[in-house]
């Protein structure tokens, strides 16, 4: 079973202007990956706070997976993206691209995501659009090379610490 970190990215609700309403369908999601959420947070719409926030976690080592939900659009306060790119070792440009090919057959905005995926240290960070359905739908998409990824992940970091 996967340990998975969700980070919710909106500053509305971090700052409490707006009800976090998705908690329970992404804890349903992660459960369905199999994996149990081992860290559940909020982080405002910053690409410093949300950097900080998923470097701190792989480098802990809380989580073998770290979904960012949010902040993978065009809007001046969608900084996810970034956020990843600025933390990983090695991007993973393809999980970006698959999400957004089966997405855009359902939702022609999807092609509007920007959301892609790295690695840092021993750790998967992967960017879910915002809304709690377009979330489980990409999800969805790489549910069949989750589990595989993450394992060739630790093989990695683990031949790297001998």
């Amino acid at each position: 079973m996967l340990q998975v970190a969700v980070i919710v990215v909106s500053s509305k609700i971090a700052t409490g202007s707006e009800t976090d309403t998705g908690r329970a369908a992404l804890e349903q999601m992660v459960a369905e990956i199999p994996g149990k959420v081992a860290l559940y947070e909020v982080v405002p719409d910053d690409r410093r706070a949300v950097a900080e926030r998923l470097a701190a976690i792989a480098d802990a080592g809380q989580a073998d997976v770290i979904l960012t939900i949010g902040g993978t659009g065009v809007r001046p306060t969608d900084w996810a993206p970034e956020a990843t790119r600025d933390v990983v070792g090695k991007e993973i440009p393809g999980i970006g691209e698959a999400m957004r090919q089966e997405s855009v057959k359902k939702v022609k905005t999807a092609m509007l995501s920007r959301g892609t995926a790295g690695i840092r240290g021993g750790t998967l960070i992967v960017n879910l659009p915002g809304s709690p359905r377009g979330a489980k739908d990409n999800l969805g998409v790489i549910l069949p090379i989750l589990e595989h990824t993450v394992e060739k992940i630790r093989k990695q970091t683990a031949s790297h610490q001998r």
